[in-house]
């Protein structure tokens, strides 16, 4: 069902990004192609229908959006996350390792004196 629901929004995302580019921001967009065939649809009869496709469309992502939450699959056998389960199964320290030095048993340098004359 997840995947049904993502396909359905996947198309009204398409839909919608085509619905919003055939219009123009000025009023014109398809309807202004349409200006020789007004007996068939008529232009304000276009840019309404364009408008309500529109917001049909963004609803539908919308609601859909909210409705597949229901649907995210959930994988009941896991009961932490895997970064939790990585650091549980990384190998743990022997308090009986003799940890490395890094230098402090070394002498500091000690500068050499130069002569005076």
């Amino acid at each position: 069902m997840y995947v049904f629901i993502s396909v359905l929004i996947l198309i009204a995302a398409i839909l919608l990004i085509l619905i919003v580019l055939i219009q123009n921001s000025k009023g014109g967009g398809l309807a202004s192609g349409f200006s020789s065939y007004n007996q068939f649809m008529g232009v304000r009869k276009t840019t309404d229908f364009l408008e309500k496709a529109t917001w049909i469309l963004a609803g539908t992502v919308v609601l859909l959006s909210v409705v597949i939450t229901a649907f995210i699959p959930r994988n009941e056998g896991a009961v932490q996350s895997e970064i939790r389960q990585q650091v549980n199964d990384a190998p743990t320290i022997d308090p009986n390792m003799i940890a490395p030095d890094f230098g402090t048993a070394q002498q500091p340098v000690v500068p050499e004196e130069t002569p005076t004359e």
